[in-house]
């Protein structure tokens, strides 16, 4: 009877083991393992205008899924990041007059008022995460038609096309302001007093705020990180199409980042923030995506893949914390 407990306490010890390394490690081995199999079975898979497209295209959503990592750090959920992106990319012809900074900086002025706004919902209101943004994500892309006058409207300042299109040393400029995120992200959760609070607060409010912890006031400004994160990708985005359209930019990016974050590892019910899976959470929807395309097989069949991955993705989560 002993050996036979014991035999099974093992097997257990061993499930956890591979539970905890897959969720861990397993988004790396799926990116490495995609990228192997593309530069083997992908036609032109390696040439540097392939390259260059799959991380223009994967920047903006590694700049929103940064955000909403944080977000979801702190048990929370930021559904509005896309109409954020729309309202951004609806103000920045309206004061590209005035130079491209300026318009820059009302466009992520913007965003961070979105984000105050979400932000004070949950914390001080009460609302419940899901329901907060989720009022911006319907309202928020309305008044992006509306500050637009609901037309597409061409940029044609250069310096701002320049962040779209341009490139430093062979790389694309979108791809590095990127990683510039990413490293600041990981070393804020990482070394500084709000990272550590913001990872107490999602890991138990209760015990947070008798600890005293200043909850309210992490939480509003963990929402206007998102909401300015968010608008500099609708400016990013904007900058990359030469046009101002907000029925378009950032339409369903909010499933995007969301998909980033769960699959690199930040469980949905906060206290643990992956910065670096992340963004190699991004990149691995983004291969899984493109691979498909490439070989004849539909949108659908991706956004099916997509789903499985993330049930997966929650399920080892969900294994972690019970154990």
């Amino acid at each position: 009877m002993t050996t036979e407990i014991s035999r099974t306490a093992r097997v257990d010890l061993d499930r956890a083991a591979l539970t905890r390394y897959v969720q861990d490690f397993g988004v790396y081995a799926a990116v490495l393992a995609l990228l192997l199999f593309n530069a083997l079975f992908t036609d032109n898979f390696l040439q540097v205008a392939n390259l260059r497209t799959q991380l223009v295209q994967v920047a903006p959503v590694v700049i929103v899924a940064l955000g909403m990592a944080l977000v979801i750090g702190s048990e929370g959920i930021d559904l509005s990041v896309g109409s954020v992106m729309a309202l951004a990319a609806a103000v920045i012809p309206l004061y590209l007059g005035f130079g491209m900074w300026p318009a820059i900086l009302m466009a992520l002025v913007v965003g961070a008022a979105a984000g105050v706004v979400n932000g004070t919902l949950v914390a001080v209101v009460g609302l419940q995460p899901i329901v907060a943004t989720l009022a911006l994500l319907v309202a928020g892309r309305g008044i992006a038609l509306v500050v637009a006058d609901g037309q597409l409207k061409q940029i044609r300042n250069a310096d701002l096309l320049a962040l779209g299109s341009g490139e430093f040393l062979g790389l694309p400029v979108v791809a590095l302001i990127a990683v510039a995120l990413a490293v600041v992200v990981g070393l804020t959760v990482q070394y500084t007093t709000y990272g550590r609070q913001l990872v107490a607060i999602g890991g138990n409010r209760p015990a947070a705020h008798l600890a005293g912890l200043p909850v309210r006031r992490v939480l509003v400004v963990t929402y206007l990180l998102s909401g300015v994160l968010a608008a500099l990708a609708g400016v990013l985005a904007t900058a990359r199409l030469t046009a101002s359209d907000p029925s378009a930019i950032g339409n369903l990016i909010e499933l995007s980042a969301i998909t980033a974050v769960v699959v690199g590892g930040t469980p949905l019910t906060g206290g643990r923030i992956r910065v670096l899976g992340t963004v190699a959470g991004a990149l691995l929807m983004q291969l899984l995506r493109a691979t498909l395309i490439k070989h004849n097989l539909p949108d659908s069949t991706a956004q099916m893949v997509e789903a499985v991955i993330i049930l997966v993705a929650v399920y080892l989560a969900r294994q972690r914390r019970t154990r």
